[in-house]
């Protein structure tokens, strides 16, 4: 961790005016000097945030400029190229929080304590996992082990499931991504997707693919579940609704060790303040500390 010192620590509390007349030249060399002496500047602190798409595509744009406004003054750059993104780029010291979909995994922990470093985890709230078809599809529902099936395309055909004759196109996040992982620990027995699945790096992408070709499916977010020409799928009975629905995952910020100064001062706000659980409950997910069975907006956004 790099740390940065004053050159005369006794003087960062002391206050230093300036005459109004001070010319430009002037102005140039008095701040020339400070630089030189250590002196704090005035400067707006930039927090870098990266990971998980289904936390960076809409969730943290939204956290970011209600904080703003609220009057804090940090700008905000955020990243959204994936949970393994998270842990890769605050290993490499390139942002101050990453977001993940999943919880960090064995061998991404055994690289922090390599270096010295802990991650600590802020749970962010709950995410249901929609599997989407297309709107003109038939099915309504699928079993848990026709989902299994038909992401390890041991199911090739729709009418396989009680549809119409069709070959089945079949959409999956990119193996950067933490849904990719949840849907194989929560539907699939923890197997492989089949070859000739199709990757997409976000979950708009799945969306459009799937609305655009009548035998597609895919998963995504709950908060992107309302994209124009796809439709939810219940599993079995159960509605995606229903508090016993099974595809549903905590997701995460992290950070190399105890978040501080403006970064922790963002995390308390975005976990705990009502207003930052407005816009999480909004996007469509369930904000930290509320029960599971909380009501989930799925509004579009």
């Amino acid at each position: 961790m790099t740390v940065r010192r004053l050159l005369f620590p006794e003087r960062q509390n002391q206050t230093h005016t300036f005459p109004l007349f001070m010319n430009l030249s002037s102005l140039k060399c008095a701040l020339t000097a400070l630089f030189f002496l250590g002196l704090p500047l005035a400067a707006q602190q930039k927090i870098v945030i990266k990971g998980s798409d289904t936390l960076g595509a809409k969730m943290l744009p939204q956290l970011a400029q209600v904080y703003k406004a609220l009057g804090n003054e940090v700008d905000f750059e955020i990243a959204a190229e994936g949970s393994t993104s998270a842990f890769t780029s605050l290993l490499a010291g390139t942002a101050d929080i990453g977001m993940s979909s999943r919880e960090i995994s064995e061998s991404e922990h055994d690289s922090f304590v390599a270096k010295g470093k802990e991650a600590f985890a802020h749970e962010a709230g709950t995410d249901l996992i929609a599997v989407v078809v297309n709107e003109r599809n038939a099915i309504s529902s699928l079993t848990l082990q026709e989902i299994e099936g038909i992401f390890t395309r041991e199911i090739t055909d729709w009418s396989q499931v009680g549809g119409k004759p069709g070959a089945i196109s079949v959409y999956t996040r990119s193996t950067a991504s933490g849904t990719y992982t949840s849907l194989q620990e929560l539907a699939m027995n923890k197997r492989d997707y089949g070859s000739s699945t199709q990757k997409m790096n976000s979950n708009e992408a799945i969306a459009a693919e799937v609305g655009k070709n009548p035998n597609g499916i895919g998963y995504i977010s709950l908060a992107y579940a309302r994209a124009e020409g796809v439709r939810t799928l219940s599993l079995g009975d159960i509605t995606i609704e229903n508090e016993k629905y099974p595809l549903r995952r905590k997701i995460y910020f992290y950070t190399a060790g105890t978040p501080t100064g403006e970064v922790g001062k963002f995390l308390t706000w975005a976990t705990t303040n009502d207003a930052a659980k407005a816009i999480i409950s909004k996007v469509g997910f369930i904000p930290p500390s509320l029960p599971e069975t909380a009501e989930i907006s799925t509004s579009e956004q």
